[in-house]
């Protein structure tokens, strides 16, 4: 073989090496997939799916109509561009699953308008996506896809938004009362173990839709609706009626 022959093979060797090197360090998502057939949504009506959800504590900021889905988590709309949903992640592309929740999405999103809760604390991603929870009619996109198994919670502070607070399914409200009194960090309390809807400064509170616990001043106990907050004494009284406590304040 002559030099340049051996040229040539040195060459197409370097470039297979960096094609595999390429294709080990590609990115390949959380690994997250389900099981699920879209063929339970096509029979489906979107009012069927959306009246199972109860209106969005969300505020809409910005609303446009929705040009393209590139996948489960990710849709362009008009006038702001890509945006991504913040709190979840759905499987990647090439994963059989991929394409029920993009489908999932299209059927709620494309080519109709949507709103946007745009993320306060971090509004771009490092490609430049706009963070935010996606509205439609009303309902938590973001919560409708964890809540249907067709997404897994992404949390990555900072954010104005705590996704394991849409992933329960208890959609109920519940209210006890126990004659107790303790005495912690938060101060003295007595009365009520914690009662559904209260407004009564207590050292945690509790989502009655989602059955996490926070301390009073956690900035996501702040935001929960008064008909669905809940209060409680101390950290045995919400864990010993099945509330587990918030990962971001660690109560």
């Amino acid at each position: 073989m002559n030099s340049k022959g051996k040229y040539l093979v040195l060459f197409l060797i370097l470039i297979l090496s960096f094609s595999i090197i390429s294709a080990s360090f590609a990115y390949t998502g959380t690994g997250f997939s389900h099981d699920i057939p879209f063929s339970k949504y096509s029979s489906q009506s979107n009012s069927d799916i959306l009246n199972k959800y109860n209106n969005t504590d969300c505020h809409s900021e910005i609303k446009g109509i929705c040009t393209y889905v590139a996948d489960g988590d990710t849709i362009d709309v008009e006038g702001v561009g890509r945006v991504r949903f913040v709190g979840v992640n759905t499987p990647e592309r090439g994963v059989t699953a991929y394409i029920c929740s993009k489908r999932f999405v299209q059927k709620f999103c494309l080519n109709k308008e949507v709103s946007l809760d745009v993320d306060d604390s971090k509004r771009n991603d490092r490609y430049g996506r706009t963070l935010a929870v996606v509205i439609v009619d009303g309902k938590n996109l973001n919560e409708m896809l964890l809540k249907e198994g067709l997404a897994e919670i992404m949390y990555i502070p900072p954010s104005e938004f705590y996704p394991y607070d849409w992933s329960s399914d208890s959609t109920t409200s519940s209210s006890y009362t126990s004659g107790s009194s303790s005495s912690n960090s938060g101060g003295s309390y007595s009365s009520s173990s914690f009662t559904s809807g209260s407004t009564v400064s207590a050292p945690y509170v509790g989502s009655a839709n989602s059955h996490k616990f926070h301390y009073s001043t956690c900035k996501w106990g702040k935001k929960i609706s008064d008909k669905n907050r809940v209060t409680f004494n101390s950290r045995s009284d919400a864990i010993s009626q099945g509330y587990a406590p918030c990962k971001a304040c660690q109560p």
